[in-house]
């Protein structure tokens, strides 16, 4: 386990810097946290960027706030080999490799918490009983569902957004004087052709969408649920996908796809837990936006 420590530790033996495009919005917005008790949780689509801004925090503590690295211990939980291990274990060990004392200051990032089952009860220990400050990040927003309320007041959660259009620019290395500014329409449009996904926007392989999209149907909804008709899930998000910007009727739904109007519902939800959709209630009076279909408007466009 020591071993793989330093290798996801770099910053413990030597200088780093990471060669990642900032997203200042949200680091700042874990920057602004830093000197409350506030277990930050940053969620979103996988793979929008929420390893990649916990790096770069690591390196602005150790660059700007003058953080000791020992004392910043970062740790991917979906890792083969951690199964066997709880949150409180591993931070034990951490410790000891250290020999940091339990009173002391650390600065813990817990990449893809929801890997482990009882993570609220362990971070609520690690909150009330240890002097940290824990950034953790899940792809999935069932993590935000709490339901024996251990992170109640505990927690801030930031949710990771596909590239803004500025940050599209940002990405592209795309700067316009105000002579070019004529040309912001054109490069607008390619954006709306191409969407936030950052790794997306650097490479163009429209073959990383589609393994992005496989991961998460079937990682994070088929095999996390143990569905067994796999191109029901399919089936049902291209279903989505045609009529994204539009109203979706359950009823209709389930009797396209052969299954009970709970069933569909079900299912709804993990496309909405998963960040691939977003149901939006219509505008008008309360009883009008509860009794109305709510239109189905998709991850990153």
């Amino acid at each position: 386990m020591e071993q793989l420590f330093f290798r996801l530790n770099p910053w413990w033996e030597e200088e780093v810097s990471f060669n990642f495009v900032e997203r200042k919005t949200y680091l700042l917005k874990m920057e602004q946290s830093m000197k409350r008790k506030d277990i930050v949780i940053l969620t979103g689509l996988r793979r929008i960027g929420k390893t990649t801004l916990m790096k770069l925090f690591i390196e602005r503590l150790i660059k700007s706030y003058d953080i000791e690295p020992k004392r910043i211990f970062y740790i991917s939980l979906d890792i083969y080999g951690l199964e066997h291990y709880s949150i409180m274990e591993i931070i034990d060990e951490y410790r000891k490799i250290h020999k940091l004392p339990f009173a002391e200051q650390i600065y813990l990032f817990l990449d893809e918490i929801a890997y482990k089952e009882n993570f609220q009860q362990e971070l609520k220990n690690l909150y009330d009983l240890s002097n940290v400050k824990i950034y953790a990040s899940s792809s999935a927003s069932s993590i935000l569902k709490d339901k024996k309320a251990h992170l109640t007041g505990r927690e801030k959660i930031i949710e990771i957004l596909p590239l803004t259009f500025e940050e599209y620019l940002l990405f592209k290395e795309i700067k316009l004087s105000k002579a070019n500014s004529h040309l912001l329409d054109r490069y607008f449009d390619d954006y709306m052709q191409t969407g936030g996904i950052p790794e997306y926007v650097l490479t163009g392989d429209i073959a990383y969408l589609v393994e992005l999209l496989d991961d998460i149907i079937y990682k994070d909804i088929i095999a996390a649920h143990g569905i067994r008709d796999k191109k029901i899930i399919r089936d049902y998000f291209r279903l989505l996908m045609e009529r994204a910007g539009k109203q979706v009727s359950l009823n209709k739904v389930s009797k396209i796809l052969g299954i009970g109007v709970d069933t569909a519902r079900r299912y709804l939800s993990y496309f909405e837990d998963t960040y691939l959709i977003h149901p939006i209630e219509r505008c008008g009076k309360l009883n009008e936006r509860l009794k109305s279909p709510k239109k189905i408007y998709v991850g990153d466009i």
